[in-house]
């Protein structure tokens, strides 16, 4: 299914990795959130569940091996974009999920600019997807401490 204009919502995924306060972000390089900071994550492909996603998008986007610590997504995120006439040019159903990182090196791959460990005090002070953002200030607390 083609991802610009799709026929129905394309299901995502995101992963959350953590470790002593501080998360893995990639600097996007592909609409959506092009040159933007979010989580690594991606389209789950056909046949793939969810958290095989997770870790296979996690491998591909930074280089690392992640474990999932929680079998559920911490949450579920709309992302739904319209262009000026009102048409659907992009609608993901993500579910981000909380993960530790088990092995690897930090690297940017796939269709990732950079990627970079970042202090949870400074996550928003970058420039963020809009629905990271969101997420971010919504489960802040949650993340401290992990």
């Amino acid at each position: 299914m083609k991802r610009e204009y799709p026929t129905q919502p394309i299901i995502g995924v995101g992963a959350l990795i953590i470790h002593e306060d501080r998360i893995v972000l990639v600097k996007r390089g592909v609409e959506p959130g092009k040159s933007q900071w979010s989580i690594p994550g991606g389209a789950v492909e056909l046949g793939e569940g969810v958290r095989a996603a997770a870790v296979r998008e996690a491998k591909e986007e930074c280089g690392l091996d992640i474990e999932i610590v929680d079998n559920r997504p911490i949450d579920e995120v709309d992302n739904i974009f319209k262009d000026e006439k009102g048409g659907f040019k992009y609608h993901y159903v993500l579910l981000q999920f909380l993960v530790e990182p088990k092995g690897g090196e930090l690297k940017p791959g796939g269709d990732v600019l950079d990627a970079r460990w970042i202090p949870l005090g400074g996550v928003e002070n970058l420039k963020l997807t809009r629905s990271f953002r969101l997420f971010f200030k919504k489960h802040i607390d949650e993340l401290k401490g992990f």
